[in-house]
């Protein structure tokens, strides 16, 4: 277990990433992952409002398969993103008249009375940070919401919320959620920095680049049918032949030390102090056991050395 930030909230080192519900997952699939979840101790789902393809159902989904089970969770969604999967900002995202009916409907969809995470998708440039952070202050007064956060912020954004909260004695984001992985490391020496210096923690996406990082897939090789590269037609932008050669390093290194490509992604951020929780979405309930596992993996400080080392190609 870790800690949101300085928020006090406790959640699992692994968190369950919701995005494939609705869009790669079915309804029974999801209500599975879910209870495999929590068999497994995973206490952290991350959803947003417009997870689950265009119709944004993930919400939903994930509400049902919770059932009773809701008050067992640290629970996580997001506002502020354009709909029906168009991605990034939506216009006036972090206005306060747009985050108070987002709220409203994801409440309703999720059947919970409170958000113990809500975090801003994506960095309104229309917008004042002020506004946006008084809007969110007000729904933790009203109690719909624990804590807040933000995703895809740059350092510069995250210095300027949390520069306003300190002023304003507002409430201050204590996560951050960015893309992140042995693979994808700019957040390093920009967001990182100013996370650790605010006490903000880190909440890795992509933490397994869309499966290239799991291992399953082979430079050359075509993809199962019925994995995400397969429906795919291919990796895209996750999957470059200089990716590849680096994936087939820590392959090699894995063997050395008895670990799976899996294991040294996952157990590498999961071992970073500014990480709190690395979201991985499933679309099997039998990855999630797998998910755990690796993060139980405790590497040796020479072992995260030279995993770096290897990563940065």
């Amino acid at each position: 277990m870790k800690t949101l930030g300085n928020s006090g909230i406790e959640v699992s080192a692994v968190g369950l990433g919701c995005m494939n519900f609705g869009m790669m997952c079915d309804q029974a699939t999801t209500d599975s992952i879910v209870l495999a979840a929590l068999d497994a101790g995973v206490n952290f789902f991350d959803v947003a409002n417009t997870y689950g393809g265009p119709d944004g159902k993930a919400e939903t989904m994930l509400g049902k398969a919770l059932g009773n089970r809701r008050q067992d969770i640290i629970l996580a969604t997001k506002f502020g993103a354009k709909r029906a999967g168009a991605g990034g900002a939506a216009e006036g995202g972090g206005s306060a008249k747009f985050i108070m009916q987002a709220v409203e409907s994801s409440l309703n969809l999720l059947n919970t009375d409170y958000i113990d995470l809500y975090q801003h998708h994506f960095p309104d440039s229309g917008t004042p940070i002020d506004e946006t952070l008084r809007a969110l202050d007000e729904l933790i007064q009203q109690g719909k919401v624990r804590s807040i956060g933000c995703s895809n912020y740059s350092g510069a954004q995250l210095a300027e919320a949390a520069g306003f909260a300190l002023g304003n004695s507002s409430t201050a984001y204590v996560t951050a959620q960015n893309r992140y992985s042995l693979l994808h490391r700019d957040i390093e020496t920009d967001l990182v920095p100013v996370a650790q210096r605010e006490g903000i923690g880190v909440l890795p996406y992509f933490p397994l680049e869309s499966g290239l990082l799991t291992g399953k897939y082979k430079h050359g090789e075509q993809a199962s049918a019925d994995t995400r590269f397969g429906k795919w037609g291919g990796g895209g932008i996750f999957a470059t032949d200089e990716r590849y050669t680096i994936v087939a390093k820590i392959a090699a290194y894995g063997e050395e030390i008895g670990r799976s490509v899996l294991d040294i992604a996952i157990g590498w951020l999961a071992a970073q102090p500014y990480v709190c929780s690395v979201i991985a979405g499933v679309t099997k309930a039998e990855q999630i056991q797998q998910n755990v596992a690796a993060a139980d993996w405790k590497p040796s400080p020479e072992q995260l050395e030279t995993i770096g080392k290897i990563a940065a190609g």
